[in-house]
């Protein structure tokens, strides 16, 4: 509850003479401080103070349930003479109380009032409610029911149940965050709190009202309420002018432009230098056939050439990489000639060692890894090439099958990639389920051996008869030749005729498949998964911020009426009535006709809407036919309490019913176990 106070209404307590009490109406949900004889407080505000961080962790409330225990936070917020309670609040807290008043703040006098009391003393007066009846008081934290008679609260009958407007605010809270979790922050316990005050509403009938919102009728739209979070749509984005759209293209003309630019420059500088190592090899191989026999290692070992073959071999190398650079066709050399320059380039292979120095050793071996590689890219660049050209005769031949007779060849086409994917399909079950080719086993598991191929069941075999041999007497297994050559043919993985061909099974799967695929349009591969389409991004609207609430309405608070739907096993509002009644020292029909006919709901859980007609509904069901139930709300039903503690303190009477300090130094503790106000003065 926010703050209410006026500045010039502080100001004049000078006005006020020392023997006018301060009323108090000390509440778990407010506080509310005023004199005694107005008709309004002065100051209300929620009775929860902030503690520093290295004492407490956050706001905390003075109250435990609706039970002052930190009387040590009562200190900021306390300056009473007349102070509401609980009923049959416990004597600890009374004496707390008492010393915290008389030895902290002087105070002459004090007075203990329960503020349902209050309330139904109050509305009494203004002939809502008579001397005999019941106050029901659903509070913050727990709820009351006090039977009144001749205008005195009877404690005795009284009916406790720790359920209130507390739990309905953390139900609410808790309904709302499972939700809409991406909104959590949104939902603060004062805005929830305010979205209870305004919102929810007691259902008539629980059952009929939830099965309006389940089947989604008119009349369960009609009481839905939607909350708006604030939102900004996000900029909407025109499309470019046409000024724009050529700024861009020119901007884009003339990078393009400097980056041609840059990578001719760069063309050019590649070409000359290309150019020179051709002219400097050239020049190399001309000075080469003018030296003499003898003097042409000395004049190699001068240039870092090893022979006349390495300097042709990096003329050639320059001469193709300039050719590339301008942009001329590559010369395609002759299977001979590519032999020669093969050998030319690879000279060092089949020279001896014995007459190389180390570097050509090291340079021997780096030729023959080459070669090596070359040759294998050359035969796997055959090997493709082979492929290629029997899959281009084998679709031919298709082909003509295919013109010879479209309907056979489909026909022969769909049983053959039936019976491949069947193979396909049961080898990959084999391989992870490992079920049998047959079909016979019913229970679909397998041993061991029973999943292994015939390569395997034969390693199997002789590794398990080499065991049976060897069983008997001393292990020698290993001490024999002929040992060493049955462990080698139990190591081997060769694989036997019902492993061979997965690869070549799998590629002609997808070569019928894709042939199908080209003659059939109706044609659906078995194996082909159709790809998982991904969620496509959607701009936030309105819609996301809004915080719709319809069942939520009337399920929070429903458990005032059944509290066990959060786990408390207590009864609800209306069986707290019954249970009262039931109390009575002197309990009777009679008695029970005459309280039912007068029962004042207070409170500030009682402004739900519909509560009343709930309450006297429910009761009705736990009273005999034909008694007079009447249910009333209190005037206001929050700060009635404190209306009727201040025209209590303003009567004349009023001294008689206090406190004194003189009586606490003299009686202490024991007569305020004793001490009840009276409030029919």
């Amino acid at each position: 509850m926010p703050f209410v106070s006026e500045i010039q209404r502080q100001s004049d307590f000078n006005h006020f003479p020392s023997t006018t009490p301060i009323v108090i109406d000390n509440g778990a949900s407010a506080f509310r401080i005023g004199w005694a004889g107005e008709s309004d407080p002065r100051v209300i505000f929620r009775n929860i103070v902030q503690r520093p961080r290295h004492k407490a962790t956050g706001p905390r409330s003075a109250f435990d349930g609706n039970v002052v225990y930190q009387f040590e936070i009562m200190e900021y917020i306390n300056h009473p003479v007349l102070i509401t309670e609980c009923v049959c609040n416990p004597v600890q807290s009374r004496s707390k109380m008492a010393e915290l008043l008389f030895e902290t703040y002087g105070v002459p006098s004090i007075a203990f009032g329960v503020d349902a009391a209050f309330s139904y003393m109050y509305n009494q007066q203004l002939g809502i409610c008579d001397k005999d009846g019941l106050a029901i008081c659903p509070g913050f934290t727990a709820s009351h029911v006090i039977p009144f008679i001749d205008g005195e609260p009877v404690y005795k009958g009284c009916c406790r149940t720790n359920i209130g407007g507390y739990h309905v605010t953390d139900s609410l809270k808790q309904l709302l965050s499972l939700k809409y979790p991406h909104h959590m922050a949104r939902f603060t316990w004062e805005k929830v709190e305010d979205l209870k005050m305004e919102h929810c509403y007691i259902a008539s009938d629980y059952a009929s009202e939830a099965q309006l919102f389940q089947k989604g009728t008119k009349e369960a739209e009609g009481k839905t309420r939607c909350w708006q979070l604030p939102w900004i749509p996000p900029p909407t984005e025109e499309p470019p002018s046409e000024e724009e759209i050529a700024r861009k293209a020119a901007i884009k003309e003339k990078q393009g432009q400097r980056l041609r630019e840059m990578a001719e420059a760069k063309r050019s500088s590649r070409i000359n230098e290309l150019e020179n190592e051709v002219r400097g090899l050239e020049f190399l191989l001309h000075q080469l056939v003018q030296v003499a026999e003898d003097d042409i290692p000395s004049f190699l070992s001068e240039t870092g050439y090893i022979s006349k073959q390495e300097i042709e071999s990096a003329l050639t190398k320059a001469t193709q990489s300039l050719r590339k650079a301008k942009g001329e066709p590559k010369d395609e050399p002759e299977s001979e000639d590519h032999t020669d320059a093969t050998n030319e380039k690879f000279h060092l292979i089949n020279v001896p060692d014995d007459v190389l120095s180390p570097e050509q050793i090291k340079e021997k071996r780096r030729q023959l890894f080459l070669k090596t590689t070359s040759e294998g890219r050359q035969r796997a660049k055959q090997k493709r090439y082979e492929v290629e050209l029997e899959r281009e005769r084998r679709n031919q031949l298709d082909e003509e099958r295919r013109m010879e007779n479209p309907e056979l060849y489909l026909e022969e086409l769909r049983v053959k990639y039936k019976e491949l994917s069947e193979k396909v399909e049961q080898r990959k079950r084999l391989k992870t389920n490992g079920g049998h080719a047959n079909g016979n086993n019913l229970s679909g598991g397998v041993g061991r051996g029973e999943r292994l191929n015939a390569a395997q069941r034969e390693r199997m075999r002789l590794l398990t008869t080499a065991a049976f041999d060897r069983g008997k007497g001393e292990d020698t297994f290993g001490a024999r030749d002929e040992d060493w050559q049955l462990y080698k043919l139990m190591s081997k993985d060769n694989n036997d005729d019902d492993d061979e061909g997965p690869d070549e099974d799998e590629a002609e799967l997808v070569r019928l498949s894709s042939r199908l695929q080209d003659i059939d349009p109706t044609f659906v591969p078995k194996s082909d998964v159709q790809p998982t389409e991904m969620p496509k991004f959607r701009p936030l609207t309105k819609e996301d911020f809004q915080i719709v609430m319809g069942v939520e309405r009337f399920r929070c608070p429903e458990i005032l009426f059944h509290p066990n739907w959060i786990g408390v096993d207590q009864t609800g509002l209306d069986e707290m009535t019954g249970v009262s009644l039931r109390r009575l020292p002197s309990y009777s029909d009679d008695i029970a006709e005459r309280l039912t006919n007068s029962i004042l709901i207070t409170g500030g859980s009682c402004l739900f809407p519909g509560i009343r007609e709930r309450l006297e509904a429910g009761i009705r069901m736990i009273r005999p036919c034909g008694s007079p139930i009447r249910v009333v709300r209190a005037l206001d039903p929050i700060l009635d309490a404190w209306r009727g503690a201040s025209v209590y303190a303003a009567a004349s009477q009023f001294t008689t019913q206090t406190f004194s300090r003189m009586d606490y130094y003299e009686k202490g503790e024991d007569w305020l176990r004793r001490y009840q106000l009276r409030y029919s003065i």
